[in-house]
C-alpha cells in the first residue's frame, strides 16, 4: 500500500469527523493541494480545478515543484487559466493515493492503511472535501469553479451543495450521471483487479501487489479514453519488429499493442488498486438527479436548480466515454437555471483525454471565457 506524495504538495485538515453520505467518518482526514498566483485583497480572483480521476494536485509547475503538471500548457503566467489574474486551487480528489486521504491511507486507529475498511465514497463526499480545503485557505468565494471528468462530475455537486458560493463555472468533458456504457468499461477495469490472485480482498503489499489486474484495467481505460480516429491516424496496423517466437505466440505483435502496455506499466507505479476501486465505483454511483434529491429523472429540470452567472461547457466530439451529449445536457440545465451559459463542441480526434493534449483547441475557449469574467481584479 503506497501513497504517491508530488514534492510542494501541500495539506489542508478535514473536519473530524469528516462523515461520508453513504455511512462511516474519518478521523484525522487531510486533503492535498497546491496553489498558484496570489489572493487579491478583496478576495475575489479565486478558481478551484478539480481532476479526473487518477491526476494529483501538480496541474503545472511552480517554485515549489519546477516540475512539469499534468495541465502545464493550460495554465500559468500569461496562459488560457492566467495565474498572473487568478489565485488557482487544485486539489487532489478525496479517497485518491496522492495525499489525499483514501484508502491507501493510514487508519489512525489501528496504525494500518485503511484498505477496504475506507468508507463508501461517494462524488458528494469529494466536493465537501474540496470545500474543506478552500474554508482552510480562508477563501470565501469562488470567481470561477473548474471542473474535468470526473472534477466536472464533483464540480456540479459542489455548486449543488454550496449555491452562491461560485459567480462562474467551466466543465469540460464532464457529466451530470455515469451512463451505461461507461459503467460498462469501469466494471470491467475493477473486475480485472479484483480478479488477481494478488489483490487478496484489498489486503496486498509492496510485494505481492496486483500488477497483472492493474495492468489490465489501465489498457482498458486507455482504449476509451482515446478515439478509433486517432488509434488509426496513429498506428494503424504497424507491426512491431521484434518476432514473439514459437515461445510467446500470441504476444505484442502491433505497435498499438506496444503502446498499451508502455501506459499500463507507468500507470501501476503511480496508482494504488484500491484507490482506483473507490473512485471509479464512485463515478458509477452518480447521478445529479439523485445527488440533488430530485423528484423525477429529468436532468436539465434537476441542472437548472444551480444558479451560476455564467458558465462555459465544453466536449470533444469523438469522446467515447463521456459523450458530448452529456455536456449538451449540462449546458442547457445551467442555462435554464439562468446562467449566460457558453457550450463548445470541440472537433478533436483524440477522445476524453482531449482536454489533456489538444491544447489548442481547449485554450482559446477558456481563455475567452476567463477574461470575459467581470468584477475581478
Amino acid at each position: 500500500m503506497t501513497e504517491f506524495i508530488a514534492p510542494g504538495t501541500r495539506f489542508a485538515p478535514l473536519p473530524s469527523p469528516f462523515a461520508f453520505r453513504r455511512g462511516g467518518s474519518l478521523k484525522q482526514g487531510r486533503m492535498a493541494y497546491e496553489t498558484w498566483g496570489a489572493l487579491n485583497t478583496k478576495g475575489e480572483n479565486a478558481v478551484l480545478i478539480l481532476t479526473g480521476l487518477s491526476p494529483n494536485a501538480h496541474a503545472a509547475g511552480s517554485p515549489d515543484n519546477p516540475d512539469k503538471g499534468w495541465w502545464e500548457a493550460m495554465l500559468g503566467p500569461g496562459k488560457a487559466i492566467d495565474t498572473e489574474r487568478w489565485f488557482v486551487v487544485c486539489v487532489n480528489t478525496l479517497g485518491s493515493c496522492k495525499g489525499s486521504s483514501g484508502p491507501a491511507s493510514i487508519d489512525p486507529d489501528s496504525g494500518q492503511p485503511y484498505r477496504l475498511d475506507f468508507p463508501d465514497l461517494s462524488v458528494e463526499d469529494c466536493a465537501k472535501a474540496a470545500k474543506a480545503v478552500l474554508n482552510h485557505l480562508g477563501i470565501e468565494s469562488l470567481a470561477c469553479l473548474i471542473g474535468n471528468s470526473m472534477g466536472g462530475m464533483v464540480a456540479l455537486s459542489f455548486l449543488q451543495q454550496f449555491p452562491l458560493f461560485t459567480r462562474s463555472h467551466i466543465n469540460v468533458s464532464g457529466s451530470a450521471q455515469a451512463l451505461p456504457f461507461s459503467i460498462a468499461i469501469r466494471s470491467l477495469q475493477r473486475e480485472a483487479i479484483r480478479l488477481d490472485p494478488q489483490w487478496n480482498n484489498g489486503r496486498y503489499g509492496d510485494g505481492d501487489y496486483p500488477r497483472n489486474g492493474m495492468r489490465i484495467a489501465r489498457k482498458l481505460g486507455v482504449v476509451t479514453y482515446r478515439s478509433a480516429v486517432e488509434w488509426e491516424g496513429r498506428f494503424g496496423r504497424v507491426r512491431l519488429n521484434e518476432d514473439p517466437g514459437d515461445n510467446d505466440r500470441f504476444g505484442m505483435e502491433f505497435a498499438v499493442e506496444s503502446y498499451l502496455e508502455a501506459h499500463a506499466e507507468r500507470f501501476v507505479d503511480q496508482f494504488d488498486p484500491n484507490c482506483y476501486l473507490y473512485l471509479s465505483r464512485a463515478m458509477d454511483w452518480f447521478d445529479f438527479c439523485r445527488s440533488c434529491a430530485h423528484s423525477d429523472d429529468d436532468l436539465t429540470e434537476a441542472l437548472s436548480g444551480i444558479h451560476v452567472g455564467s458558465a462555459l461547457v465544453l466536449g470533444a466530439s469523438t469522446d467515447i466515454l463521456f459523450p458530448l451529449h452529456q455536456q449538451q445536457q449540462i449546458a442547457d440545465g445551467l442555462a435554464r437555471g439562468g446562467a449566460r451559459t457558453t457550450f463548445v463542441p470541440l472537433d478533436s480526434h483524440q477522445g476524453h483525454d482531449a482536454f489533456l493534449v489538444d491544447i489548442d483547441r481547449f485554450a482559446p475557449p477558456i481563455r475567452r471565457f476567463l477574461d470575459d469574467l467581470k468584477d475581478t481584479a
